[in-house]
């Protein structure tokens, strides 16, 4: 589908900059940006990404403290 947007000039050159940096297209940026705010149609999909993402867990016997990371 095609979607036709009124946008400030300045802002689409910027964005165009941010996306090239990205290695991505305007466009692409937009669509993706898109499915995430609409949030994701495959299930099967989103839990293989939460998997990767996820990685091992291995915290190497590291615990958290809250007085350490607040640095109290």
């Amino acid at each position: 589908m095609n979607v036709t947007l009124s946008i400030d000039e300045q802002l689409v050159d910027r964005a165009r900059k941010k996306a090239e940096a990205l290695g991505k297209s305007l466009n692409q940026l937009i669509r993706d940006y898109l499915q995430t705010i609409a949030g994701g149609d495959d299930p099967e999909r989103s839990i293989e990404e939460f998997k990767h993402l996820s990685g091992t867990g291995d915290s190497r016997g590291w615990r958290f403290n809250r007085d350490e990371i607040h640095g109290r």
